[in-house]
């Protein structure tokens, strides 16, 4: 596993602890339940091992403790602001959960809690924005420790950020979510936090060196679920819960001093001036304070009160070194394999599993199913794996599995990384449609590093329906059946202003399969059909981004039909839900369906753990397509037992994949009722024959006739080359590194070109050349990318940029597609507010909405409602982009939606 260093980097370490609470209950009524004196032992002990570590230079770290909200977040900021390399947020206080929901919220000082349906936490602030402010870093990684009550409770938060986010986010997590935790009689550190600094001191084998987040996170769990149980009733184990960064690349975040076997962690703490007595800084090992017996060793463990009781047989062996098994990613929380026979829980091989963005949310509600499922759990109650679940756009997943298998195994070029705009290499694919897998197979000539093992059939279906609103839908069910074209024809008489919007082509087989239909057999002319679901700006990337953004505007929401898969009437109606337009579902019979297939994925060469990854993975596809005994018996062996993968699918409106396509229902069998399952949400129990899954050529010839349909591209690129982006400069996340990146979404007919945005005083003109306007090889462009591109002393000036720009692709002549991307810090958008400068710009590109501009923010919050950059980006019908989301890959998609590539 790579491993970043910090070391030599601009860090930051921000230390937030809350000892004290102004609101106590019984005194106020509206109080936390106590103070917390561990808590500053736990900042105390913290802070030393971090000074050890030499990760954190004099200066890198802050202790701070937060009377209020705002002195939190004004330290944040700074800790944001100033992290280059690595960023490491600590929280230890006390932690809360609303009475009806999940949402983790830390506390600070002058904290209360006002009860009621739904308790309310003044003086708090919720874990979500702390996260949402964590996005904005430029640091290259982040790692979060909570110790605290309902710690993992934030995990929620962390699986909702955008793919950005995850690839440079770690968190440890103190203790499993909706559960309490002893904190002690404040005279030592708390259980979890003592453990950290021992292991960061220390070392993880107690002989000093490097400590890295992954094995850390091991260890800790370990630890904890070996000698301490939470305050839940009944007592469960106590198990830290982790999230590593989605790139798969560890952090380093200490190097501990080699030490003698015997020595203590804490013995310069204790010795220190003042800090022999337990007192305020004079962090305790566990179990050291007054009163207290010595501290947990190999004869003994603490009961979930921190008492003592005697260590026996195998747990006596695993407490003097338990074994951990290092692994990739956590993102679904750290699960165990089988200990058997008593023996102590081991973490967890990690299965990587990668599907197709319309299907993330469901397959992700199957994975996390499969956590505490009987065929996941040892007879010794141990969890066997875990499973990590991403997403990628369903074409570049077929062509880097197609032509990129050996840099997606051993990346070698900036603009060819599957790791990186993909995410790590699987161990299992769903796509959405069986025909994608041979798609995505290399022809038997040419040599590749990848095998895909493909189910011969399928495990659900979802048809691709005609999504209309209730006013205009056909009401018989013979009307609500047949020929796509028919179908729209119809619509169109009965509302002749009916929009029909489809979502991106590039980015899920769903929208493949649409325009599949939309293109017909061959005879439709990819421009002409896709004159017929022309929308405002660029497409949605998935269907459930489509049904989330039409109810901002009630008249679209009313007049446009979504081709969509059938199964979002059910699961993507989440948003604005009570003042959304109801749906009534129809069904072309020349669209192909959705048909979700397991795919085991194999990579050549050596495979670590291959015999336990392979039964990891055999497990879960008989748990997730209802094939193994355990998936069939599992649903008999209680009431309230998990149910099979199938059902999952079911809940969320799958129909199955054989026969006559009935809806799941519970999984175990298809449903056999009619208007039960279905009517409830404007989708037909039994429209008759479905179309079965596409054939392979047909998905590549409709999406090479997407590409082609308008011509080929023109794309302007404006980089801002003032004097503030120098930090946003090197590399591949380098702004111009991103431009030579996005090359890949032009094939060699389109047309680009670069210019730099810098004003010289003596130039009246805004921007210099760094590309000239034309059709290049890829090679050259992006050599005379990094060779003439550079930041100068200067400032830029975006209104006169953009009004050249649009100025000057109105003067190209002949047809096709055209797109301005403007890539920038958003450090100059003062200069737009002067004069009323930004309003005629906004002007200037509403004239010109068939020249979108793409306005790609360096700042996560550049794409903000009210923001220039969106004011922009959403007059000229172009899309705002920013790092809360991958900016990158999405730019690159944006860039080959308008040239005509040469992916396949």
């Amino acid at each position: 596993m790579a491993r970043f260093d910090p070391r030599g980097k601009v860090n930051r370490a921000l230390l937030v602890g809350v000892p004290e609470y102004d609101f106590k209950q019984p005194e106020h009524p509206f109080g936390v339940s106590g103070d917390l004196g561990a808590v500053e032992h736990n900042l105390a002990g913290l802070e030393q091992a971090l000074r050890e570590g030499g990760v954190f230079a004099e200066g890198g770290i802050t202790v701070t403790r937060p009377h209020t909200v705002d002195e939190f977040d004004q330290q944040l900021d700074a800790a944001v602001d100033a992290a280059e390399g690595l960023l490491l947020l600590y929280f230890s206080g006390h932690g809360a959960v609303p009475s009806t929901g999940d949402e983790l919220w830390l506390l600070m000082r002058r904290a209360t809690i006002v009860p009621g349906d739904e308790s309310v936490f003044r003086g708090a602030t919720p874990w979500k924005g702390v996260l949402t402010v964590l996005s904005r870093a430029r640091a290259e990684q982040v790692v979060v420790i909570l110790d605290c009550c309902y710690a993992g409770n934030a995990s929620a938060a962390w699986n909702a950020l955008g793919t950005a986010q995850r690839q440079r986010t770690s968190l440890l997590m103190s203790v499993q979510a909706n559960n309490r935790i002893d904190a002690g009689d404040g005279s030592s550190p708390t259980p979890y936090t003592a453990q950290l600094v021992s292991f960061l001191r220390e070392g993880l084998s107690g002989q000093g060196g490097e400590v890295g987040f992954a094995e850390l996170a091991q260890k800790l769990w370990a630890h904890m679920f070996e000698h301490h149980e939470t305050l839940r009733e009944p007592a469960e184990k106590w198990e830290p819960q982790s999230r590593a960064a989605a790139s798969g690349a560890d952090v380093l975040l200490a190097a501990a001093p080699v030490r003698s076997p015997d020595a203590s962690p804490w013995q310069e703490l204790d010795s220190a001036p003042g800090g022999s007595g337990g007192g305020p800084t004079s962090p305790q090992p566990p179990g050291s304070g007054p009163g207290s017996g010595p501290g947990p060793g190999p004869g003994r463990r603490p009961d979930r009160l921190g008492r003592l009781r005697p260590l026996t047989g195998r747990r006596l062996a695993a407490a003097i070194g338990v074994p951990a098994v290092i692994v990739g990613l956590v993102a679904t929380g750290i699960a165990a394999l089988d200990g058997g026979d008593g023996a102590p829980c081991k973490p967890p091989l990690e299965l990587r599993l990668l599907t197709d963005p319309d299907l993330e949310p469901t397959v992700r509600k199957a994975a996390e199913a499969y956590l505490t499922s009987a065929e996941n759990t040892s007879d010794g109650g141990c969890r066997r794996a875990g499973i990590t679940v991403y997403s990628a756009g369903a074409a570049a997943a077929a062509a880097a599995f197609n032509r990129q298998s050996d840099p997606w195994q051993r990346p070698v070029a900036d603009d060819t990384n599957p790791q990186r705009d993909i995410g790590p290499q699987p161990d299992i694919w769903i796509p959405g449609s069986s025909a994608s897998v041979d798609r995505a197979r290399t022809a038997s000539s040419e040599r590749t590093y990848v095998a895909l093992e493909a189910d011969p059939e399928p495990f659900a279906y979802s048809p691709v329906v005609l999504a209309v609103p209730q006013d205009p839908a056909a009401e018989p069910v013979a009307e609500r059946v047949g020929a796509l074209a028919a179908l729209t024809d119809a619509l169109r008489k009965r509302q002749p202003t009916s929009e029909i919007r489809r979502t991106d082509p590039e980015n899920t087989d769903a929208a493949l399969l649409a325009t599949v239909g939309l293109y017909g057999a061959g005879a439709q002319n990819p421009a002409a059909a896709e004159q017929g679901v022309a929308q405002p700006g660029p497409p949605a990337r998935t269907g459930g981004d489509l049904l989330c953004t039409l109810p901002d505007d009630d008249n679209a929401d009313k007049r446009t039909t979504a081709l969509i898969p059938e199964f979002l009437l059910r699961t993507g109606v989440g948003c604005d839900s009570t003042i959304r337009v109801r749906r009534m579902a129809e069904y072309p019979v020349d669209v192909p369906g959705l048909s979700p297939t397991f795919v085991r994925v194999r990579w050549l060469g050596p495979e670590r753990d291959k015999d336990a990854r392979d039964n990891a993975a055999e497990r879960f596809h008989a748990w997730l397509t209802g094939k193994g005994a355990a998936a069939k018996n599992e649903a008999k062996t209680s009431a309230s037992a998990v149910r099979g993968g199938l059902a999952v699918f079911g809940d969320d409106g799958f129909r199955s994949a054989s026969g006559a396509r009935r809806p799941l229902g519970n999984g175990t069998e298809p449903s056999a009722g009619k208007g039960v399952v279905f009517s409830n949400f404007g989708a037909l129990e039994d429209p008759g024959p479905l179309t079965g899954p596409a054939l392979p050529a047909a998905m590549t010839a409709a999406l090479k006739g997407y590409r082609e349909a308008n011509g080929p591209g023109r794309v302007l690129f404006l980089l801002d080359s003032s004097g503030s982006m120098g930090s946003l400069w090197e590399g591949p996340g380098g702004a111009p590194g991103i431009i030579s990146q996005s090359l890949a979404g032009l094939g060699g007919q389109d047309e680009y070109g670069v210019w730099a945005v810098a004003t010289e005083p003596s130039n009246s003109r805004a921007y210099s050349e760094v590309l000239s306007f034309g059709t290049h090889r890829r090679a050259e462009a992006q050599g005379a990318i990094a060779a003439n591109a550079q930041v100068k002393d200067l400032e830029a000036d975006p209104d006169k940029a953009l009004v050249a720009a649009l100025d000057y692709m109105r003067q190209r002549d002949g047809r096709g597609p055209q797109l301005i991307v403007y890539i920038t810090d958003d450090e100059d958008n003062n200069r737009l507010a002067e004069g009323g400068r930004l309003g005629a710009l906004l002007q200037s590109v509403r004239a010109e909405r068939r020249i979108p501009v793409v306005m790609a923010s360096l700042d996560s919050a550049g794409c903000d409602k009210g923001k220039p950059d969106a004011d922009v980006s959403e007059a000229s019908g172009g899309r705002c982009l920013d790092t809360k989301s991958d900016l990158v890959a999405r730019l690159r998609d944006e860039v080959a939606r308008t040239g005509t590539g040469d992916q396949g």
